[in-house]
């Protein structure tokens, strides 16, 4: 028989399913295209919209599809991802839209994680400067630029929440704490799909990973989490579902097993929570290869867990093909019913109409909006970015730097653009990221006063340095002895006014597959910092990471430690700008710095026992260690700046409120140093008795506020019910009347603290 092609909403306008597709959008019912395009579609069309396959340019995993457009044109994919360039991106979009029998569209997909050709900081780093309106327009530059280049899809924003710096992922997320993870989700949510996702310029967010991934044991990848209800809903769920109630358009699924079902194929959550309890109405994309990694978990053959997967809410299979190869045996045997694949295609094509992508296959093929990537524009706002996220550790009278200082600028990676952009940064031309070593001369006013030193290489092990060394982020290591390095470094020191040390971890020394049981710094940079501290000159340590590191050896041989995360690709410029003076540092931690590793996991909220420590250090029969104190090294929300800030008058608008009523907070922050500077307010509760237990602190609001030398605001929360409310064992929520206590302060630790009741 001889068929006639005809484009997808050709034949819908011929079976009368929609309106003129010329006509406005809103004028058609969304519903009733989509139906009607279902209507004509095959089971085999159904099922190969549920396919997601790479097209290889990058891997991530174990397997790399072939054959694409073979595939494309029989109708057997609906998206692809980690396919660059728009020749090759409209190549295969006219292949679905031209050859194959309905023309649909398919979606592409990128691992756009903290920006596309403009890189701002590593998400640990952004939540670090704990400026909403800066993330979000992070996010949305991140779209404007992605979307011009052939990409409607991001694989972002990573909410997990992450209370052990072991897993490498920590550096893609916000930290450890659901308030503060929330507030960025939501951020990152608006800046990428904005106000109308059918505009041009705009990404498909989703959130990811769905659920727990965050707290795997031991720290290690695509490890199992055992976790009770209580702390899934109060701890770990609470930045998925703002992501879902800001409107995210899709969700993926984790890695690791819930309850000893993986998530992938977990009914309970994909279902009885995501969308019957929380209002999800976009689809779920397994993660690389998810499905067919079931089968390691021991859940069955290939085709046993695509059904699974596919009967647990999970539409769209990433790369293992098991819902191609093996659901149509799987609807004849009755394991998985057609009205299954049916709803998953719909909210698939339900997504590609709200792109845009029936009107025109090709929008986000913008060679006129190509100038918009990597402008000048979004570089300058990619530097403010950067220097907010820094976190001032430690400053005793070494920073800000002048700028006619000589400088002996020291470390591995020192002069090293390549690491400076972090981990999953597929997209960065990292030959234009801007090096420390550059970016401290550009702003000297006698850059000849800048000299360079490697003073020693990342780790003593060749082997690992060449495991932490991948995606093109060369570490240049040097084959000269531990010795030789350090004696040219001390040298170079001492005929300088300063030491600028870089030490820390490698671009790939965090991100996926990147998990560590040692979180110190390496001796080999110990030994070097040493040496250069025994010079006499002060040293300033700034700090590559993308994790909390155990600092205990750089502590003492440093006079100031600048914590830089992974900048972007405007790295050096916004770490000079701190440097100089020209940005004052405002980022606060938002993970808890161990003293050592046996601390973890370490954070803030966490609950008392019942036999609390009394004071800091040990006391026999008491919740301690024998060998160090509980506290941290470094608490969340810790940071200084080059002023100082003072908090004042805390008061409260009633000692009681009713339920249903709210309560004012205040407090005066003063600005009693010499300089211009950013101060992040925090104000935490504690519940101070309740019918299940409830963490020590808990944070419930933070404002950014500037304040210029020796001025003083006010600064207002308002508490109400919500905040004051957590998830029971019965997993209502509510809260529940008594007394509560209220913290404001400049960290975690250091508050102003009062008291009210509940009604």
């Amino acid at each position: 028989m001889k068929f006639i092609l005809l484009s997808a909403l050709g034949l819908l306008f011929l079976l009368g399913g929609c309106n003129n597709p010329q006509e406005d959008k809103g004028t058609a019912d969304l519903d009733q295209k989509v139906d009607s395009l279902l209507a004509i579609m095959t089971l085999e069309e159904k099922i190969g919209q549920l396919n997601l396959p790479s097209a290889g340019d990058v891997s991530t995993g174990i397997s790399t599809n072939k054959g694409i457009a073979k595939q494309i044109k029989e109708g057997k994919v609906g998206g692809l991802f980690n396919i660059n360039g728009l020749d090759k991106i409209r190549a295969v979009q006219k292949v679905a839209v031209e050859e194959s029998r309905l023309g649909i569209p398919l979606i592409i997909a990128k691992d756009v994680i903290h920006g596309y050709k403009t890189t701002f900081p590593i998400p640990i780093g952004l939540s670090a400067s704990w400026d909403m309106e800066l993330i979000e327009k992070s996010a949305r530059i991140a779209a404007q630029e992605a979307s011009a280049d052939g990409i409607a899809w991001t694989f972002s924003p990573m909410t997990d929440i992450s209370r052990d710096p072991r897993w490498g992922r920590v550096s893609e997320g916000s930290g450890e704490d659901p308030y503060l993870g929330a507030q960025i989700a939501k951020a990152m949510v608006k800046g990428y799909q904005g106000d109308d996702l059918s505009a041009a310029n705009t990404l498909l967010a989703c959130v990811k990973h769905f659920a727990l991934y965050g707290a795997s044991e031991a720290g290690r990848d695509y490890n199992t989490v055992d976790m009770g209800r209580l702390r899934m809903y109060n701890d770990y769920f609470p930045s998925y579902k703002a992501a879902v109630d800001a409107g995210v358009g899709t969700a993926m699924a984790s890695f690791n097993e819930i309850d000893g079902v993986p998530a992938t194929g977990n009914k309970w959550l994909m279902t009885d929570v995501l969308r019957e309890a929380w209002g999800f109405d976009g689809f779920v994309v397994s993660d690389y290869t998810g499905v067919s990694e079931m089968i390691a978990h021991g859940m069955g053959d290939l085709q046993q867990v695509s059904a699974l997967a596919i009967n647990a809410g999970v539409e769209m299979d990433m790369v293992s093909e098991g819902f191609l190869t093996t659901l149509e045996k799987s609807v004849a045997e009755g394991k998985v019913s057609e009205a299954t694949i049916t709803n998953a295609a719909r909210l698939i094509l339900k997504a590609k109409f709200q792109l845009g992508l029936f009107d025109d296959p090709y929008r986000y093929m913008d060679e006129e909006r190509a100038s918009e990537i990597f402008s000048d524009e979004n570089r300058a706002v990619a530097r403010k970015v950067a220097s907010e996220s820094m976190v001032l550790l430690k400053n005793e009278d070494a920073l800000p730097l002048r700028k006619d200082a000589k400088i002996a600028l020291i470390g591995p990676l020192a002069n090293n653009k390549e690491n400076m952009v972090g981990t999953w940064s597929v997209s960065s031309d990292i030959s234009k990221s801007i090096s420390i070593y550059d970016g401290i001369k550009e702003v000297s006013t006698n850059p000849e006063n800048v000299k360079y030193a490697k003073g020693s290489n990342l780790v003593a092990d060749p082997d690992l340095e060449e495991r932490i060394g991948m995606f093109g982020k060369n570490t240049y290591r040097d084959d000269r002895a531990e010795s030789v390095m350090i004696a040219e470094a001390v040298s170079l020191a001492k005929n300088s006014d300063v030491v600028v040390a870089v030490l820390g971890e490698a671009s790939e020394s965090s991100g996926e597959s990147s998990s560590l049981t040692d979180i110190s710094i390496p001796e080999v940079q110990v030994n070097l910092l040493k040496a250069l501290k025994a010079t006499g000159k002060k040293v300033v340590v700034v700090l590559l990471s993308g994790r909390p590191l155990v600092l205990d050896e750089i502590l003492e041989d440093s006079d100031a430690i600048l914590n830089a995360w992974f900048p972007g690709s405007e790295a050096g410029l916004a770490l000079a700008d701190v440097l100089y003076g020209d940005v004052n540092p405002s980022g606060k931690l938002t993970m808890t710095y161990p003293q050592n590793v046996g601390q973890i996991p370490i954070y803030y909220a966490h609950k008392n026992t019942g036999r609390p420590l009394e004071g800091e250090w040990f006391q026999k029969f008491k919740s301690n260690y024998l060998d160090v104190s509980n506290e941290p090294e470094f608490p969340f929300g810790y940071g200084l700046s080059y002023t100082n800030f003072s908090y004042d008058n805390l008061k409260l608008s009633s000692e009681a409120i009713d339920k249903g009523g709210e309560l004012r907070v205040t407090v005066e922050v003063s600005n009693t140093g010499n300089v211009t500077g950013k101060e992040v307010v925090q104000l935490y509760i504690r519940d101070l008795v309740g019918t299940v237990t409830r963490p020590v602190k808990e944070l419930k609001g933070f404002q950014k506020i500037e304040l210029k030398a020796g001025e003083t605001k006010t600064v207002e929360f308002t508490l109400s019910e919500q905040e004051l409310g957590f998830y029971h064992q019965d997993m209502s929520f509510y809260a529940e009347p008594g007394e509560f206590r209220v913290f404001v302060g400049t960290s975690s630790d250091e508050v102003l603290e009062s008291e009210f009741e509940l009604k």
